[in-house]
């Protein structure tokens, strides 16, 4: 696999696309951190990381959506640094989603983070994605 953090993007996209309630992803550190971002943003219901066969472990994520209309609280993932071409942005120069409404998950040297605690930290790093 070239793209560990798109095909943990593409799962969570499909598993709200198909309606399903729970997906199961490959797990590492950057996932497991990205997940905790998800949940505390209201994005996703509940989390839990199980250790695997071989050593890899999985990360069974459970969907959340309106009890009314159905609607997914997950209405667009977008990569944004890829492999081919890195976005970096400055603590200055962080991106705002839907002028504030969605959330950009960046990667800095104090950790993952959402873009607003990057900019309260006033520290840059790598534009992993954008969930809103």
């Amino acid at each position: 696999m070239t793209d560990p953090i798109a095909d943990y993007l593409t799962r969570i996209r499909n598993a709200v696309k198909a309606k399903h309630r729970v997906v199961e992803i490959p797990s590492n550190n950057l996932k497991k951190a990205m997940t905790e971002i998800l949940y505390k943003q209201g994005y996703i219901l509940s989390y839990k990381f199980e250790t695997g066969e071989h050593g890899q472990g999985i990360i069974k994520i459970a969907l959340k959506y309106d009890n009314l209309t159905g609607t997914p609280a997950i209405r667009d993932l977008k990569r944004v640094s890829k492999p081919g071409l890195r976005n970096y942005s400055g603590s200055k120069t962080l991106p705002r989603v839907i002028n504030g409404l969605g959330t950009a998950i960046i990667s800095t040297s104090k950790g993952v983070m959402t873009e607003k605690d990057a900019r309260n930290a006033n520290v840059g790093g790598e534009v992993i994605c954008y969930v809103s």
